[in-house]
């Protein structure tokens, strides 16, 4: 079996997806955009059993699903779905005293997510998972192109 594509370019799709956050959140450095992100995975997979968050790293590139599942106490049990303000305050309780993370950091991750995954396979899965995870993952967009995967 050849090499995956995700594992020979890892750097360039992070690099790419780590722009596309910086953007949306209007953060200016790499370590604000990963304590963002990571505390909005951190948010989601607590939602999550161990198997529903392998099914969904399982699309995603191979440094996302790194920072996905680190660290992950696949021992305690899911918690229901929030309001939106409910999850972005506990995506900033994530390293508090190191945390600017703004208040679209969910809606901002999700579209960079969305724009270096496969949609297909992004939607499969979520349709999958408990109620309200396609919902934590979904994006408004004017033109459906914006969300076209950036990199194959």
């Amino acid at each position: 079996m050849p090499l995956p594509w995700t594992y020979r370019h890892a750097s360039k799709e992070w690099r790419a997806f780590l722009e596309d956050v910086k953007e949306q959140m209007s953060l200016s450095s790499d370590n604000m955009a990963y304590t963002a992100v990571d505390g909005v995975f951190q948010v989601f997979r607590r939602r999550l059993t161990a198997q529903q968050g392998l099914d969904f790293s399982s699309v995603l590139p191979s440094v996302l699903r790194a920072i996905f599942v680190h660290q992950w106490d696949v021992s305690a049990a899911p918690v229901p779905f929030d309001s939106r303000e409910a999850m972005i305050a506990e995506v900033k309780k994530v390293r508090v005293n190191h945390n600017l993370t703004p208040d679209n950091a969910i809606e901002a991750t999700a579209w960079a997510l969305r724009r270096c995954t496969n949609a297909r396979d992004l939607d499969r899965v979520l349709k999958a998972l408990p109620d309200g995870a396609a919902e934590f993952w979904h994006v408004e967009v004017d033109d459906p192109r914006e969300l076209e995967q950036r990199i194959i």
